[in-house]
């Protein structure tokens, strides 16, 4: 490994494992979990995140990509994975290969499936999308039965399961919920055939929350199981006790005392009023921390807030602290997470950028070094 970066993402293994027994708590014994670990696992870091998430008994987890859950087989999880996007006629042979469940809607999808089983001499099963009112991929309600007569006509195929996902649920005052949960229950009952047992699935972490009758067989957490909450609103409604895993955090490179009147970075859109102590700080949009929150961000520095100052640069910005005299170089400051008694969390860093807590995740931590530690052991794994 080489020099490492000024700029570091903790990812806490205690704190997912913390929330994944918070939601099984809420959703008692009789429901299954499928961990959602798509994109990196929002940024946490696929594998070890789906390896913290097995040792505290997650046996189903959900991927976007077939090659996220081959590098989740190669890497020793077992149970079950879900590719949530699908597969291709390419993907189809590594999903039977690497014992994988493929979403499908799509005809295609569904013969090179059945032609992969055939030649590997088995049976697989696959899980059917259907579109209750998302207006994303799925199928139609009209498409159900025949695409369905069509699958069976695939001896080397069977349905295992039938899921669909819904747009408003995070939403307070949501109306259409329930309209499209009862379509959803209706296309269930054009699934059954043959007595063969099939999961069914349609609860994000919001309708895990707000709706317990929703919660089928099986519910799909995932921004809850990384410690945040689906909506302002639900954190204050919700009786999950979460923890959030991820930490931005990097070091003062400079501290230098500028004079009032001094323009401050690109376009000088901020001028100091005052002489002012400015802690010059390696992060920028290439590391995540958005150019649209200039203005707005603020970060940590011996346990206190610090506006930032002047627009956010590619690789840099500028923290004031003025009336934090102690600040030196080398000092760490916390972006995301919590230093002292203070605290800056993923959905107040969202709203700096007009953006979701979901996409804050993803970004800082695809943008930088993953160093996961374990709060309870005090350990580290940096992550090349």
């Amino acid at each position: 490994m080489g020099t490492p970066s000024w700029n570091r993402v903790e990812v806490d293994r205690a704190a997912l494992c913390h929330n994944f027994r918070q939601v099984r708590k809420l959703v008692g014994l009789d429901v299954d979990i499928l961990a959602v670990v798509k994109a990196d696992a929002y940024g946490h870091g696929l594998v070890q995140v789906a390896q913290a998430f097995a040792e505290a008994g997650a046996t189903a987890f959900g991927v976007a990509e077939v090659e996220e859950g081959v590098r989740l087989r190669q890497a020793g999880i077992n149970g079950q994975i879900v590719v949530m996007l699908g597969v291709d006629c390419q993907g189809a042979a590594e999903a039977v290969a690497h014992d994988l469940t493929p979403v499908v809607y799509t005809l295609e999808a569904v013969e090179a499936l059945a032609a992969q089983a055939a030649k590997a001499g088995c049976r697989q099963g696959v899980q059917l999308k259907v579109d209750v009112g998302m207006g994303r991929f799925g199928l139609m309600p009209h498409e159900v039965a025949p695409f369905l007569a069509v699958l069976r006509r695939f001896p080397s195929l069977y349905l295992s399961g039938i899921v669909s996902h819904f747009p408003k649920a995070d939403m307070e005052g949501d109306t259409t919920t329930e309209a499209q949960y009862a379509l959803f229950q209706e296309l269930l009952a054009r699934g059954q055939d043959n007595g063969e047992e099939r999961v069914r699935h349609i609860a994000n972490s919001a309708t895990m929350m707000r709706h317990p009758r929703m919660r089928c067989d099986l519910v799909r957490p995932g921004i809850s199981l990384y410690g945040c909450y689906p909506a302002d609103w639900l954190r204050q409604a919700s009786v999950l006790d979460l923890r959030p895993a991820m930490r931005f955090a990097t070091t003062v490179l400079q501290v230098k005392e500028v004079p009032a009147g001094q323009g401050i970075s690109y376009g000088h859109r901020y001028v100091t009023e005052r002489p002012a102590r400015l802690a010059v700080l390696p992060v920028g949009y290439a590391d995540g921390y958005l150019r649209r929150m200039t203005g707005k961000a603020e970060v940590l520095l011996a346990g206190k807030r610090a506006p930032i100052r002047g627009m956010i640069c590619m690789n840099a910005c500028m923290a004031d602290v003025t009336e934090l005299p102690e600040v030196k170089a080398g000092d760490e400051a916390v972006l995301l997470g919590s230093q002292g008694t203070e605290e800056i969390r993923a959905e107040e860093i969202a709203s700096w950028s007009d953006t979701i807590n979901y996409e804050i995740l993803c970004l800082f931590g695809s943008c930088n070094r993953q160093v996961h530690i374990d709060s309870e052991k005090f350990m580290a794994q940096p992550v090349c």
